[in-house]
């Protein structure tokens, strides 16, 4: 006999971007919001009865009059707000759950000086958060970067590795190594400050990626990870996405001349897929 089992839905992709105007300056953030709801649907699915069910039309509108009446000035908190609200007025809801997507959006630079209400896009990454709240507990807060391009043309290796009748992949001490990284990392507590937290680990990732010595992808992802932890106590957790976007070296023999680890050609499929979650 078929029952129901877990189940949630919501509305996802609902875009926003915010302006504040002040008198000085103007501060705007691009938002991608996907909203899930855990909760007494059942009838909804088994009998078609729709009488506890908010429209997902509802929780769009909901996103766009929090995003009026909101002071927050981080997609966390921002989050944080959204879930509570949700809770707080849909008593048929367990679980709420807000995921955020942030387009890199900063100030240009004129004269050496951020522009007051002119704004570039500096990389193709995402920020992103995701709060997760069951009721009657405390918001569980996930904070991130999606699509975090970044690349070294020294201090990485691979060597060692299993070699059998199929390896065809040659040793390299010197080798290019590039990543598009997701990384998430969930707080135990919240940082004094979202924003500085999250530019702290940016910093922190970015500069041990920078001077690892790297024997693989893996022992670099692992000290990236170890690294955020220990720079930041609030956070229990991280997880790690980093696929290795291979650089390979082009063999210039048949023109007549060496390659001494100039010319590559970048390809991003196949790609190696390495993933970890590193915790306190």
């Amino acid at each position: 006999m078929a029952h129901l089992g877990e189940n949630r839905y919501g509305k996802s992709r609902v875009r926003v971007m915010k302006v504040v105007r002040h008198e000085t300056h103007h501060a705007m953030k691009e938002w991608s919001v996907q909203v899930l709801l855990h909760g007494d649907f059942e009838s909804a699915f088994t009998d078609g009865d729709n009488s506890r069910i908010l429209p997902t039309d509802t929780m769009k509108n909901t996103v766009y009059w929090l995003a009026r009446e909101s002071q927050a000035a981080t997609l966390e908190e921002f989050a944080i707000e959204l879930v509570h609200y949700l809770l707080l007025n849909n008593s048929q809801v367990t679980k709420a759950s807000v995921e955020i997507e942030e387009k890199s959006w900063k100030q240009a630079l004129i004269n050496g000086l951020p522009h007051a209400t002119t704004y570039t896009m500096t990389g193709p990454e995402l920020q992103t958060a995701k709060i997760e709240q069951l009721r009657g507990e405390k918001p569980k807060v996930t904070s991130g970067v999606d699509g975090l391009m970044i690349l070294k043309t020294t201090k990485s290796a691979f060597t060692g590795y299993i070699k059998d009748k199929l390896t065809t992949l040659p040793e390299s001490t010197d080798r290019i190594l590039g990543t598009r990284a997701t990384i998430a990392w969930e707080y135990d507590a919240p940082p004094a400050s979202y924003e500085l937290s999250r530019s702290r680990a940016l910093e922190t990732l970015i500069q041990t990626f920078a001077e690892h010595d790297s024997l693989s992808v893996q022992h670099t992802l692992y000290d990236m990870g170890k690294d955020l932890i220990e720079a930041i106590p609030e956070i229990a957790r991280v997880t790690l996405t980093m696929p290795n976007l291979h650089c390979l070296l082009v063999d210039l023999s048949r023109f007549g001349q060496n390659n001494p680890n100039q010319v590559f050609v970048p390809i991003d499929e196949p790609h190696g897929y390495i993933e970890a979650v590193i915790e306190r």
